[in-house]
């Protein structure tokens, strides 16, 4: 039986790679909001991760992380590595080198390296953070920021450990957390960190509520690599 005739069509679209912890059940949703199909392709891989987030659970995915990236259709625009916490304990310019060791790509961000870049391209100098982690977890991103020069006067945390409660925080608690925050202390803006934290329908009006801009990893992140692939930033994100 002879094959039936076709054409390939090429794609001009971005290519974008997305590895996310087995247990976040909130960027994938929210990749697929911002990055419609008509903006990006988005490619997801998932990387193994205890049910609860430690160091420990953390120095087991680094060590997965290459598999994760393996598994990726190649080549893409820019690969995402999607864990603050991982990336900060794991260390942003290492976790570059397991991604790229393994997945062709042209660039390799994160959520750490993203809020980073997103306070700077803001001219934000004095954050305060909402976590959602114990102090294991949520100290080592406070002084990632303090190393880049961006003073963090104040933090917050829900202090859980179990990843399926985390993805189920509400917003509303989210948002006080913030306001909290912001009563506490003179701030120039806030980070909630965590990708799985469900912080996308609250950032612009708590931002206008508060008068500081809000930052999450979700949002940052998506920011980021879109700038890395030089395509406009999703609405809502810019």
């Amino acid at each position: 039986m002879s094959g039936f005739p076709y054409q390939l069509q090429e794609d001009t679209l971005p290519r974008l790679g997305l590895i996310v912890l087995q247990v976040d059940e909130t960027i994938e949703q929210d990749f697929r909001r911002l990055f419609g199909p008509d903006r990006a392709r988005l490619h997801v891989s998932r990387v193994p991760s205890g049910a609860e987030l430690t160091p420990d659970s953390i120095a087991r995915m680094e060590a997965a992380l290459p598999a994760a990236a393996g598994l990726l259709p190649a080549p893409l625009d820019v690969v995402g590595y999607a864990c603050t916490s991982g990336t900060t304990l794991i260390g942003a310019q290492r976790v570059r080198g397991l991604v790229s060791d393994h997945v062709a790509t042209g660039a390799v961000t994160d959520p750490l390296t993203a809020a980073l870049a997103r306070c700077r391209a803001l001219g934000l100098g004095r954050i305060g953070i909402v976590s959602p982690y114990i102090a294991s977890v949520a100290e080592p991103i406070r002084a990632a920021f303090e190393r880049a020069g961006i003073a963090v006067p104040d933090t917050l945390s829900f202090g859980e450990e179990v990843e399926a409660r985390v993805a189920r925080i509400a917003p509303a608690s989210i948002a006080e957390a913030a306001r909290a925050l912001a009563r506490r202390a003179a701030l120039e803006g806030i980070f909630l960190s965590c990708t799985n934290l469900r912080t996308l329908d609250i950032l612009g009006p708590l931002s206008q509520e508060l008068g500081v801009p809000l930052l999450s990893s979700n949002q940052c992140f998506a920011w980021h690599m879109a700038s890395l692939c030089d395509i406009a930033a999703p609405p809502g994100v810019a």
